[in-house]
């Protein structure tokens, strides 16, 4: 895998609408500009935002060939180390036949975001090159009154430095879903509720594997592209997966790992990551299917972690494709021996 250049202050990064452009509806451009200004504050850093990034849900919706040309000319800029979503949503699927996979190994750099953006992910992935499930704009440099520290730090340690990332806890709290992105809620932080640690839901040794997956819901809707990882890079691999604010079922949720598991995939990988549910809905009965499926393959000792703080969680530590992780089902740890990013 290709790793992107290191952070420093001072550094340009790209803001794109790859698939919903909310960031753009005059709503909510006030949290765009927060999320604008924690960059600038916090991290140092200059923003660019790419010409079509903020022009509105409509206009975002229905020109995917301009949500790609700004993920093609963000790549091509020299003056930009790093791109980082506004939000997920649905659509980035479409933007797929106007991007060019060549700009993205020739210019390889930090590219971060969740959910929908599932689907440019697996383009880097495909194209060797290390991206990160992470942080978006509107939700986590974007969050009320100030940034968690968990995510600072975590962006710190992945993004700016070109040390090994170590261990990776989950956050001992989280912050519910439920208030408004109104502007009248700016100065309300959202509350925080103490959570369960990460769970070893199966399986009782140490294995290793390079990390890939996604949003479950996105990562099963790509089977059929061109762009899904190729059967044999599961192999050995350390899947990771997360589900969305639509709160699948637990019937649509098992429906969904039936289907990784008849594609074959279930039985080559070393084991998974699951984040935590959104909200915490359905919080035991996913761990029950999960359970389930996983004693229908050919792996049934699988080590399986439960209730990490990726994806659809504030706050929210990334996880970055391709590098090599650990867990451990005798400590319950969860660790990345390698760095995110190279010295410049």
């Amino acid at each position: 895998m290709i790793k992107p250049s290191k952070l420093k202050k001072g550094d340009t990064v790209a803001i794109v609408s790859l698939s919903s452009g909310l960031a753009g509806e005059a709503e909510i451009l006030w949290r765009t500009n927060q999320g604008i200004q924690r960059l600038e504050n916090e991290f140092g850093l200059n923003v660019k935002v790419m010409p079509h990034a903020l022009k509105g849900l409509a206009y975002v919706r229905e020109h995917p060939e301009c949500r790609a040309e700004d993920l093609n000319e963000a790549l091509k800029d020299q003056e930009v180390k790093a791109i980082i979503s506004c939000i997920g949503g649905e659509g980035a699927r479409r933007i797929s036949p106007y991007v060019d996979l060549k700009t993205i190994a020739a210019n390889p750099k930090i590219f971060s975001g969740y959910s929908d953006t599932t689907t440019i992910h697996l383009m880097f992935y495909k194209m060797n090159v290390v991206s990160f499930y992470g942080q978006a704009l509107l939700t986590d440099f974007a969050e009320n009154v100030e940034m968690d520290s968990y995510t600072v730090e975590n962006i710190r340690k992945c993004w700016f430095t070109s040390n090994e990332i170590g261990e990776i806890k989950t956050a001992n709290y989280i912050r519910p879903y439920g208030l408004e992105w109104d502007i009248k809620n700016k100065a309300i932080s959202r509350p925080i509720l103490k959570q369960k640690g990460l769970e070893v839901l199966n399986g009782n040794q140490k294995v290793s594997g390079k990390l890939v997956g996604g949003n479950l819901e996105t990562f099963v809707d790509l089977m059929s592209t061109s762009f899904f990882p190729d059967l044999e890079d599961f192999n050995n691999a350390i899947l990771f997966l997360e589900t969305s604010e639509d709160t699948p079922t637990p019937k649509v949720f098992s429906a969904y790992l039936e289907q990784l598991l008849k594609k074959g995939i279930l039985e080559r990988i070393n084991g998974m990551l699951f984040g935590k549910p959104f909200n915490n809905i359905y919080y035991e009965s996913y761990k029950k299917e999960i359970l389930e499926i996983i004693s229908k393959c050919n792996n049934p000792k699988m080590t399986v972690f439960y209730n990490l703080s990726f994806g659809h969680n504030e706050p929210k530590h990334m996880i970055p494709y391709g590098l090599t992780a650990e867990i451990n089902a005798l400590t319950g740890q969860f660790s990345i021996n390698d760095s995110g990013v190279q010295s410049n």
